[in-house]
């Protein structure tokens, strides 16, 4: 079927609007070092908290700076442990609140910005945001795998072939982080309320094995389990951070 013109100008606009935000997020924004020295690919750490199935009640490793972030309301926490705050390597876990205890239901391991971490992050600098943001939105190239977050499927999310082939994978799915974005919308909305300096397009997204230009990445199944799991009656969050700044 023959595209109008409309049509063909909506794709052109929306692939426009990708390319931004994938430049801003994306496991390869730097054209000549895609893979951001290409760290070795993390093997999971043993997590603060015990067995999976032990209880807390507080989410561990994380001190009273972030802790007091988390909402009152959050039952469900995706907990990202950086290696080190010059580091590339993360372990994953989420954690579900169950009557006044946290348990640990998932873990994996991961990446995060290629530069590792800064709690004042900034437009290209490499470093993943340290911090507590809400996850309240999510999208992909991929159909909507059963998300109970807010899903927008669109090849507008691709990510461009002139990456590494290893990379053309990354944005199948992604959950938005809230870091400087309009919560309610889809992942590929460009708008930054607090300028673009602050950076944005921040995401969850699919892991290619190194350091992102600021997102968090995971495997295929982490990702697929997040966006089944993850649900908006339950006030999902990140806090994200290196161990250092996670437990202040």
């Amino acid at each position: 079927m023959r595209m109008s013109g409309t049509s063909s100008l909506r794709t052109a606009a929306l692939s426009t609007v990708a390319a931004l935000l994938i430049a801003g997020c994306g496991g390869s924004g730097d054209q000549g070092d895609p893979g951001g020295g290409r760290s070795r690919t993390a093997t999971p750490e043993a997590a603060p908290g015990g067995s999976r199935t032990a209880g807390t009640t507080r989410i561990p490793g994380v001190g009273d700076a972030l802790h007091s972030r988390i909402p009152a309301g959050s039952r469900q926490v995706v907990a990202v442990y950086g290696k080190g705050v010059n580091s590339a390597e993360a372990t994953v876990v989420l954690y579900t609140k169950r009557g006044d205890t946290w348990q640990r239901t998932r873990q994996w391991a991961g990446h995060n910005g290629k530069r590792g971490w800064t709690p004042r992050h900034r437009e290209d600098d490499k470093r993943s945001p340290v911090g507590v943001f809400t996850l309240s939105d999510a999208g992909g190239v991929l159909p909507d795998p059963g998300a109970r977050l807010p899903y927008t499927a669109d090849p507008a999310f691709a990510a461009p072939h002139y990456w590494p082939r290893t990379h053309w994978h990354d944005f199948d799915y992604v959950i938005a982080i809230d870091y400087n974005r309009v919560k309610g919308h889809s992942p590929l909305d460009p708008t930054r309320p607090e300028g673009r300096r602050k950076g944005g397009s921040i995401w969850l997204h699919l892991d290619h094995g190194s350091g992102t230009s600021a997102c968090v990445s995971l495997p295929k199944s982490a990702m697929e389990y997040l966006l089944t799991t993850l649900d908006p009656a339950l006030h999902p969050v990140v806090v994200m951070g290196d161990r250092k700044h996670l437990a202040a």
